[in-house]
């Protein structure tokens, strides 16, 4: 998910928004960090129009707050957005898990199993490998779903949780080490409740897994705030 010269085979603007939409959601950035539309031309190796015209999309998801001169911020992170964020992904996430779960391939399992055992064997190599095995595990449930307008709307909550990963890349690694976080996460628990078709349960699990997550990052934002889980 790095950055880097963008593919002939898609059109440039398409591509540049694409390849920063992917960085963003993966925390490639830091909270309140600037982009400027000259730096990531250069990078890109194109024009500055199409870096423009991408920053202006990515604006209107609101994954980035761009200012008058045309560069672009990462919005800086709060409890209270993540409080947001994670009562918002419990609702739709868990939904669009017990409508996907029934739909499931025994080579869709076969593949979250796989996923989960990739997950724990390279926690210490890669971090952004392990968020980006996480993003694929959860997806492949989700679009199980069938339905266009929750992919759409976990789209665009994992989108706006890019912040919120960047600080979780810098504590990954130490508290894998300590014992106090499953790279994994509770993907074991998911996959058991959907082989046993307990499609509750599984989404049961997938709350769980984000209350986990957002226990963890919540420590590493400034503010203070209430959350309730719903």
């Amino acid at each position: 998910m790095a950055l880097g010269p963008v593919s002939s085979r898609t059109t440039i603007q398409e591509a540049v928004y694409q390849q920063l939409r992917n960085a963003l959601m993966a925390g490639r950035f830091d909270p309140g960090q600037t982009l400027t539309i000259a730096s990531l031309a250069e990078t890109f190796g194109t024009s500055n129009m199409p870096v423009r015209e991408a920053l202006r999309r990515l604006a209107a998801e609101n994954a980035v707050e761009v200012a008058p001169n045309g560069s672009a911020r990462i919005p800086p992170v709060t409890a209270a957005r993540l409080d947001d964020l994670a009562r918002a992904r419990i609702a739709v996430e868990g939904l669009a898990t017990e409508l996907g779960g029934p739909r499931l391939t025994s080579a869709d399992i076969a593949l979250l199993e796989s996923i989960v055992e990739q997950q724990h064997a390279t926690a210490r190599e890669n971090v952004y490998e392990l968020i980006e095995m996480n993003q694929r595990f959860h997806f492949i449930i989700y679009r199980a779903s069938g339905s266009e307008v929750l992919l759409q709307l976990i789209d665009t909550l994992w989108l706006r949780l890019g912040p919120y990963m960047r600080l979780l890349s810098g504590a990954v690694a130490p508290l894998i080490e300590k014992g106090e976080l499953d790279p994994a996460g509770l993907h074991g628990t998911i996959i058991e409740a959907i082989k046993a078709r307990n499609f509750a349960a599984a989404r049961e699990a997938i709350g769980n897994d984000i209350r986990h997550t957002h226990e963890t990052l919540r420590s590493y934002c400034g503010d203070k705030g209430g959350w309730t889980a719903p």
